[in-house]
Parts: C-alpha cells; sequence; structure tokens
C-alpha cells in the first residue's frame, strides 16, 4: 500500500465511480485529493450497466474516454409488454453499454494520471474535527467527501439521514451471457413480476438485469414468463454468475454539513429502471467541484436538487407504471400510437429538452389517447 498523506485538500470515502469522478473533477481544478476505499479494484456492482448519452458528455469533461472495443453502443430504449412495443432514439448520438469493473479500471487509470492518491483495502473508521482516520492514522483535509454508496457511513457520521419522503426499495439480480446483441437499444420488458432489461456490452456480450419488489423472484421468474428472453439466451455461455443489489430511491434533506458533502448514491439515489445513477453521479462530481472552487457547499446542494428533480419525476412515474398494471398497459399502447411523442420524451429524460419541451397538444394526445386504450 501507498504511503498515507496526512494532509490533503479533499478526502474521498469510496472508491466507486463516483468517488473517482469527483476526485478527477476536483483535482482537474487543482485541488489535492486522496481516495480510499475497502474493496480492491475492480468494484463490481450490479448494474444495468448502460451510459445514457448525457452521462458520456459528463465523463468527456473529465477528459475520459472509453475505448470503443471496450464497450457497446446502444442508439436508444426500446419498452415492451406482452401488447406493445415503442422504441426512441437518442437525439444527441448513443450511449455506451459497458462492464462496471471496465468502466472502474479506466477511471482508476485517469486517477492515477492526475496524481491522484488511491488506498485499497484501506479502512475509514471515522470523522475528525479536521478530516477523517484512516488505517488508524488522521488525515487533515479541508473537505470529506462521503461516495460510500446507498448504506454510506459518512453520511450516518454526518448526521445527514433525514430524508424528504419515504424510501423505495426494489431488488436487482444481473448476469452476462455471451451472445452477439440482437438489438441497438437497451430493451425494457415490463412484466407483472417487474422489469427485465437487456444491454449490449460488448460485440459478442449482453448484460441482462431484473428489478423486481420480490426479494425473492430471480432472473429464471422473469425468464419463466418471457419465453422470447429466455430462447435467445437458453444456448448462450453464461460469462458471470448472477448478482444482486438493492436499487433504492432515496431524497436526502440536505448533502451536506461543515465540511463533509455527499455524492452519487450516499447522497440519494433514484431507482436503477431509470438508467440514471451513473450520469447523475457524473454531473453531482462537477456541480461539486465547482462547489470547491468557490468553496460554497450550498452551491452544491442547489446544484444537486437541479440534477435529482427530474430523474425523480421519471422513477417515481416508472414504479407508478410498475405498480398499476393496468396503467402501465395503457400507458405503452398509447406511446406506441404516438411515438414521436416517446421520443420526445427521451429527449426529456437525457437533457436534450427541457421539461417544458413536450408540447401541449402532444400532451392532452397523449392523454386522450391514455384514456381510451
Amino acid at each position: 500500500m501507498t504511503r498515507i498523506a496526512v494532509e490533503t485538500d479533499v478526502f474521498v470515502v469510496g472508491g466507486g465511480p463516483a468517488g473517482l469522478a469527483v476526485a478527477i473533477a476536483a483535482r482537474n481544478r487543482g485541488f489535492s485529493v486522496t481516495v480510499a476505499d475497502i474493496a480492491l479494484p475492480p468494484i463490481d456492482k450490479a448494474c444495468g450497466e448502460g451510459i445514457m448519452p448525457d452521462g458520456l458528455a459528463e465523463l468527456r469533461k473529465l477528459a475520459v474516454n472509453i475505448p470503443l472495443d471496450a464497450a457497446a453502443p446502444f442508439q436508444g430504449i426500446r419498452f415492451l409488454d406482452d401488447e406493445s412495443a415503442v422504441q426512441a432514439r437518442f437525439a444527441q448520438g448513443p450511449g455506451l453499454g459497458l462492464r462496471r469493473t471496465k468502466l472502474h479500471e479506466i477511471l482508476i487509470d485517469k486517477a492515477r494520471e492526475a496524481g491522484i492518491g488511491m488506498h485499497w483495502g484501506a479502512r475509514v473508521t471515522g470523522l475528525t474535527p479536521d478530516g477523517v482516520t484512516i488505517n488508524g492514522i488522521n488525515v487533515r483535509c479541508r473537505w470529506v467527501v462521503g461516495a460510500d454508496g446507498q448504506n454510506s457511513r459518512v453520511r450516518c457520521w454526518s448526521g445527514l439521514e433525514s430524508v424528504r419522503s419515504s424510501p423505495s426499495t426494489r431488488f436487482g439480480f444481473r448476469r452476462h451471457y455471451r451472445v452477439v446483441p440482437w438489438s441497438e437499444f437497451v430493451e425494457v420488458y415490463w412484466t407483472r413480476h417487474g422489469q427485465l432489461y437487456v444491454t449490449p456490452v460488448g460485440p459478442e456480450e449482453v448484460c441482462v438485469a431484473f428489478l423486481s419488489r420480490n426479494p425473492k423472484l430471480r432472473l429464471e421468474d422473469a425468464f419463466a414468463v418471457l419465453p422470447q428472453i429466455y430462447s435467445r439466451l437458453r444456448d448462450a455461455d453464461l460469462i458471470t454468475r448472477e448478482q444482486g443489489a438493492v436499487s433504492t430511491t432515496r431524497a436526502l434533506r440536505s448533502v451536506y454539513r461543515g465540511s463533509s458533502v455527499l455524492v452519487g448514491e450516499a447522497s440519494g439515489s433514484v431507482d436503477a429502471v431509470t438508467g440514471d445513477g451513473l450520469s447523475m453521479a457524473f454531473q453531482q462530481a462537477h456541480a461539486l467541484a465547482e462547489a470547491f472552487v468557490n468553496d460554497d457547499l450550498a452551491q452544491y446542494q442547489r446544484a444537486h436538487r437541479r440534477i435529482e428533480r427530474l430523474p425523480h419525476m421519471m422513477a417515481n412515474l416508472m414504479l407508478l407504471m410498475d405498480r398499476r398494471q393496468w396503467l402501465r398497459a395503457r400507458s405503452l399502447r398509447a406511446l406506441e400510437a404516438s411515438p414521436n411523442l416517446f421520443t420526445r420524451m427521451l429527449a426529456v429524460h437525457t437533457g436534450e429538452l427541457p421539461l417544458l419541451g413536450i408540447g401541449m397538444e402532444e400532451t392532452l394526445s397523449f392523454g386522450w389517447r391514455l384514456l381510451r386504450a
């Protein structure tokens, strides 16, 4: 393990994509940065492994480029259920699917190139009046960043657990299969059990993930009601074992206190079905680094609210569709009949259009179709 510096401008607890992104953003603005994580890289996590176009734009601002041979482009999103199918292309170019471990390796390489101190297998045991304690060593810093995920210890130590509304929890499971992607879209299959989504992550590899409110359900349960997917994967090589994770929608009252500040899922999260987790984290990284420049964490609080507003709105809408099968069926039928509206909704979702970019006429037309569906 490399020697731990006893003083730094920014100390980041958590070395996943959110923590490394804020570390790189802060280092790019001239701050000294240290990152610590109890895990050893590359760190994996069960997720859909797609980065939306707005997330890729934020990565480019960090000068992080994803090699095309490490990923697979996807052109948009397709929703399907037993009766309907609707798809839309991204207006600003494709998203990218890539293995979470590969993304982590790319971010680590960029952080190392930037001169960021990284300590893996290191245990941060608490906050001190002027910093943190790591492996029994007190480190002084101007800011402590909690990027340590949904069960954030920094959030707890800082007294930032208060939420604006009751969290919503679902359960996700993921596998990788060796098969040529059959679609240029991320496909989201809506079932009575939950959503199964398929993301291309390589020229001969797909990520298959399943989200449900029922913690006892697994991918096999989804395949049982989606024979068209099972038939595609039945003879494909299984690359990774099934891995699970909890997906929580949580909005905090505050994301900072004193010199402690939260980013990524530690700072709140939206359901994974939105595909917004990484994009939000990368946007937050830039906003937090700018707040460091201005020595104003209240500035970051305001930016954080702006960043999370639309994803939370979309998460609430899709969770309502998940709970109300009749609403989901009618909505997909109405969108299938109004594909241009779905395209504009996706453009709003990825930041290409403002929320008011969906016209009144289109909204009324959708409402009418929804009533008649």
